[in-house]
């Protein structure tokens, strides 16, 4: 029987294709260079393995161009390479997926869906409304959500603890230097009668009458 299976006809139910064996001598088609070509940088090993900007080992034009802040500067903090990032959960979330006296951790997010993990910090944000009373722990909880909660009859937690709020530092106002008397008069008036008035170290001319003795 010809459809009887048999070593005679036995064969994979994929066709397969060779592999390439390459520098196995002149004969074989890849000898020689072993398809790398002449020499050079690709002919190495690891040639193709260069990282992202390598530009021949010259400097790269990201190390060449002035670093200037802001967010699209690679050493721009803290939206540059070292930005923190936290996972927001606003309060209608909490309200849709959450009974009332229940009790929001980290782990309970991640069991409605709301979070794929617990490896970034989460802050409650006051998105929506809440009526429920829940007891919120999160790493971080916007002014108005904290409001809301507690408006609601729930309650807080900080995971790392409440933030402290900076004082902003007063500047002492400068000494205003007293202001000295002018010397000089202060009206036309005045500045005569000093005119006609003598001296104090020249003595004082007696008086002479034109009438004869």
């Amino acid at each position: 029987m010809s459809d009887e299976l048999n070593l005679s006809n036995l064969k994979p139910a994929q066709p397969q294709k060779a592999r390439k064996r390459v520098g196995r001598g002149m004969g074989s088609g890849k000898g020689r260079y072993s398809g790398r070509g002449l020499k050079g940088q690709k002919s190495r090993a690891g040639s193709h393995k260069m990282p992202a900007g390598f530009e021949g080992g010259q400097m790269p034009i990201d190390m060449r161009l002035p670093k200037l802040r802001g967010n699209t500067s690679a050493d721009a903090m803290p939206i540059g390479p070292f930005r923190t990032y936290t996972q927001p959960v606003n309060l209608r979330d909490l309200e849709a997926r959450f009974e009332a006296g229940s009790e929001v951790t980290p782990d309970a997010l991640v069991a409605v869906g709301l979070l794929k993990n617990t490896k970034i910090d989460i802050k409650i944000l006051a998105s929506g409304e809440l009526t429920k009373k829940l007891s919120v722990t999160a790493h971080g909880f916007s002014k108005t959500a904290r409001e809301k909660i507690e408006a609601a009859g729930g309650s807080i937690t900080w995971l790392r603890g409440e933030p402290v709020v900076k004082k902003a530092k007063k500047h002492k106002a400068k000494p205003v230097a007293k202001a000295e008397p002018d010397d000089e008069p202060e009206t036309a008036a005045d500045a005569a009668v000093v005119d006609e008035a003598p001296a104090a170290d020249e003595p004082v001319a007696e008086e002479t009458t034109e009438a004869a003795e």
